[in-house]
Parts: structure tokens; C-alpha cells; sequence
């Protein structure tokens, strides 16, 4: 999917939280996970790992599988 600046702002006002659920839960082929708009989900996941204030396995655990 083409990255439009309305997919990055929707991208963008989700917490690392909700980004991981929608990831792992997304059906096989989800077309936010494809392209430049999965590059860019992608690369804001990494940013907000990377952040120290991030629990990322509490994240993990919380969202489940």
C-alpha cells in the first residue's frame, strides 16, 4: 500500500501497544503490511521499541497470541 500522509498519521497515533496487536493479529496479506506502508509500520515499531519508556515484552505479553 502506498504511504499517504493520512496512513502515516493514523500509523503515527497508535502506541507500540496497539501497533503490535494489529500486527500480529492482521490477516496474511493485510495490505498495511505491504509496501511502503509496511516499511513505515515497520520502522515505527523499531523507533518505539527503542525507546526506553517502552516495555516491549510487557507489550507482548499483554497483546498475547
Amino acid at each position: 500500500m502506498k504511504l499517504t500522509p493520512k496512513n502515516k498519521s493514523h500509523i503515527d497515533s497508535m502506541n507500540y501497544e496497539q501497533l503490535l496487536s494489529m500486527w500480529r493479529f492482521a490477516p496474511v496479506g493485510n495490505s498495511w503490511f505491504q509496501d511502503e506502508t509496511g516499511e513505515y509500520w515497520e520502522k515505527r515499531m523499531k523507533e518505539l521499541r527503542s525507546n526506553p519508556n517502552i516495555d516491549a515484552v510487557r507489550a507482548s505479553k499483554q497483546v498475547g497470541w
